[in-house]
């Protein structure tokens, strides 16, 4: 490719700045849908609940930490909760590693439930967790 002066008269500066800006511009329109998933839209940030259950999985993997536990609702019923945390990396700053949940344990938590009622969770780093009794401080 020749990078000579357009034909109008632009100049080379313009003509690659042009070439920049389109190259910028077409990243940007492609990379949109991967900030996408870090949404917070899907969960209830006004309020919390606490879920009190036994741990029947624990996740320690990209881009998210699982906790998966079983509780009862209200009229008694097992309730499959998906609990979701951030990434290893940033759970680890707080004190988490992949040890600190294991099947069977019993543990109460706070978390903002999703909106459309699903028993799924998000939890912060100020979130209240007591694991077999002991509330957990990192």
């Amino acid at each position: 490719m020749c990078l000579s002066p357009a034909k109008d008269g632009r100049s080379l500066v313009k003509v690659k700045f042009s070439m920049v800006f389109a190259l910028a511009v077409g990243v940007l329109i492609v990379s949109v849908p991967l900030f996408a998933h870090h949404g917070n839209a899907s969960y209830d940030l006004s309020k919390m609940v606490t879920v009190t259950g036994t741990v029947t999985e624990y996740i320690w993997a990209n881009p998210h930490v699982f906790l998966k536990l079983d509780a009862k609702d209200d009229s008694g019923n097992t309730l499959h909760w998906t609990i979701e945390a951030q990434n290893p990396v940033s759970q680890l700053d707080v004190g988490w590693s992949k040890n600190t949940f294991k099947p069977g344990d019993e543990v109460i938590i706070d978390c903002h439930r999703a909106k459309n009622g699903q028993p799924i969770g998000k939890i912060t780093f100020t979130t209240r967790i007591v694991i077999n009794g002991k509330q957990f401080k990192p």
